[in-house]
């Protein structure tokens, strides 16, 4: 019969109409996937707080202040949060472990009071995100001209997820998607994307070598082969003109040869 007259005043205390108490600032807290969270209550004097009614969609639990000799009595009524609800002494913030997605949503905190206004009444919206990997850059090669490349880089997270934000640097530009020129002078540099949510944040980094790596290689092979290709040219003009001077040398030697084998015949004629 007594604990049924405890629960009555429980749910009473619980629906007690809110007085000039009541806080209308709504406290947003951001809450870790499998850890826990914590809802501000920062209670200065304890001992003038009866009880603290904590409610979401549904009642979640009922706290009883401690004093100097005892710790806060937690009354938890929402079979979700068996064993995941704590109460720090002896501010009486509310502790959530061991979170789940579907925690996130409106919390409220009715706090009553030995005095005026006797029901104090605060507002929260929790919000759950998990923890960001290292993000991954992917890169695409768009147009190359003059050992100059037009790279696009993407940046994403393994999981797709809310609220996640994408910052470059040192360039100092936000998305996941970066658009450079990259020239030979910019080998120095590194491009780092940083993925961030409400709760962490990671990054990951490319060297500015490992963009268009096929470039420079192009532009030698590009360059050797121009090379080759005009000492074989050369080769070929001198080749051709050493033949042509020595056919044409040999043709003014042998042009005097004739003309003294005729003499020759036409004095033996002569004699006979």
């Amino acid at each position: 019969m007594a604990q049924h007259h405890v629960w009555i005043l429980l749910l009473c205390l619980q629906t007690w109409p809110e007085a000039a108490g009541e806080d209308s600032e709504i406290f947003t807290v951001f809450g870790i996937l499998g850890e826990s969270v914590t809802f501000p209550v920062n209670i200065q004097e304890p001992q003038q707080v009866k009880i603290i009614a904590w409610t979401s969609e549904t009642s979640v639990a009922f706290v009883k202040p401690g004093d100097s000799e005892t710790a806060p009595t937690v009354t938890v009524t929402h079979r979700n949060y068996y064993d995941r609800i704590h109460v720090l002494d002896p501010s009486c913030n509310l502790i959530i472990s061991n979170l789940r997605m579907e925690d996130a949503g409106n919390y409220k905190a009715d706090i009553n009071t030995e005095t005026a206004p006797y029901t104090i009444t605060k507002h929260y919206n929790l919000q759950v995100y998990r923890r960001l990997g290292k993000p991954k850059i992917t890169q695409s090669l768009m147009t190359s001209v003059n050992s100059t490349c037009n790279v696009t880089l993407t940046c994403s997270v393994e999981k797709e997820e809310k609220n996640v934000t994408y910052r470059w640097s040192p360039l100092g530009k936000e998305g996941n998607v970066l658009q450079i020129f990259q020239t030979p002078k910019d080998q120095e540099l590194t491009y780092t994307c940083t993925a961030q949510n409400p709760v962490s944040n990671n990054s990951d980094s490319i060297s500015a070598q490992q963009l268009c790596a096929d470039i420079p290689m192009s532009f030698r092979t590009h360059h050797t082969s121009l090379l080759s290709m005009l000492a074989i040219f050369f080769l070929l003009v001198l080749i051709l003109s050493s033949v042509f001077l020595f056919r044409l040398y040999k043709r003014r030697q042998g042009a005097p040869l004739q003309g003294r084998a005729g003499e020759h015949s036409l004095f033996r004629s002569a004699v006979i």
